[in-house]
């Protein structure tokens, strides 16, 4: 069985975090095994931040792949994480690029990539990617489902 004693926010009713750098990711152990390496997906199709110019909305669909190690991330903390930008003006590429490396310092993962698929602001789609370099030898990692914008037309 896991041991789950470290972790706080799971079945405990949590406030979302003021900001990002006050948010918590809580880690749970991994027994990765022999063979090749397993790839944890999250999807985060309603990601939120503010710009750091105008304090409007920004809106994604994120998309994080890893191989854990000897870490998972436990994914109400990775909610709350995620939650937190709500109020954080930044733009779009810090927000991906930070949240790949909050991960990245929390789980120590073989392999992590991010995609960030921001919605048109000023008629422009963004779409920001970031991985920590190869993945694992003979892992599965399937494509991320999103595909480019492509307007209503």
């Amino acid at each position: 069985m896991t041991d789950t004693r470290n972790l706080t926010q799971l079945g405990s009713k949590t406030q979302a975090p003021a900001s990002p750098e006050a948010a918590t990711l809580e880690t749970a152990p991994f027994s990765r095994g022999d063979g090749p390496a397993a790839i944890v997906r999250f999807t985060c199709p309603e990601f939120t931040s503010l710009c750091p110019v105008t304090g409007q909305p920004d809106f994604a669909h994120i998309v994080i792949d890893y191989a854990p190690d000897k870490l998972l991330v436990e994914s109400k903390s990775l909610k709350l994480f995620l939650t937190s930008f709500r109020n954080h003006g930044a733009f779009h590429e810090d927000c991906t690029v930070m949240i790949g490396r909050r991960i990245v310092e929390a789980t120590k993962p073989l392999w992590l990539r991010i995609g960030g698929y921001w919605y048109p602001r000023g008629g422009i789609p963004i779409d920001v990617f970031w991985q920590t370099g190869t993945p694992p030898k003979d892992a599965w990692v399937p494509e991320t489902g999103v595909p480019p914008y492509r307007g209503r037309g």
